[in-house]
């Protein structure tokens, strides 16, 4: 790696691999992450690490504990209803923004179709990977760099809350239908039926994590 990439420093590109790997699952909440190994992971000297960690700590997605290190954080409820207010905003902004034949079509109708293949094959982790990623390709309807980086933020913290979770097949199987319904409203042009769609499917989804979690913290105490 050089100093810096695409004009972003070094720190910054480090910071949004490790953010797409927890969009991708591959760190699990309340995970302590070892200096030396992820060092090594990416080829980076211990201070740039550390400015990864205090950039990635600021924005929620790591926790430093004194005498203990690092760690993956692990939202709570209040950050799930949180989470869902900012998907709400930016979501329905790329609804509005949306204008037929966006190249961000393509990406979705390919990211539904690995989802389907995911859900036949009973791997719910691929299953939600596609559908993070369907999401994020929605954002860029909008044509926004800003928009799609602070979303990023969003789908990590999500990642992390399903993390948490054991029912991964209830979590995301039905879904998978509903990203294919919304595409097809969306290339259609149909605008108040796609908005209608998203709030019904970004409800149903905040409500079951919300009860999902519920039921873990009961588990946990019985």
């Amino acid at each position: 790696m050089t100093a810096r990439d695409g004009g972003r420093p070094l720190s910054e590109r480090v910071a949004g691999e490790i953010r797409d790997g927890l969009i991708a699952g591959r760190f699990a909440p309340g995970e302590r992450l070892s200096e030396h190994e992820v060092a090594a992971r990416y080829g980076i000297s211990r201070n740039t690490l550390r400015e990864v960690f205090r950039l990635l700590t600021s924005q929620g997605l790591l926790a430093h504990i004194p005498n203990r290190g690092v760690f993956v954080a692990s939202p709570d409820a209040a950050a799930v209803l949180d989470i869902y207010r900012a998907r709400r905003v930016i979501q329905r902004g790329a609804v509005e923004a949306a204008v037929p034949g966006h190249p961000a079509f393509s990406r979705m109708a390919a990211l539904v179709a690995d989802g389907e293949e995911g859900q036949a094959r009973g791997d719910w982790q691929r299953v939600g990977t596609a559908n993070m990623a369907f999401h994020r390709a929605m954002v860029e309807l909008c044509d926004s760099p800003r928009l799609s980086a602070c979303f990023d933020l969003i789908l990590a913290e999500l990642r992390l809350v399903f993390g948490r979770l054991e029912d991964t097949a209830h979590l995301h199987a039905p879904y998978v239908a509903l990203n294919a319904a919304l595409l097809v409203r969306l290339q259609a042009g149909d605008r108040a039926a796609a908005l209608a769609g998203l709030d019904a499917y970004l409800t149903r989804s905040e409500r079951s994590v919300l009860a999902a979690l519920q039921r873990g913290k009961a588990a946990e105490r019985s």
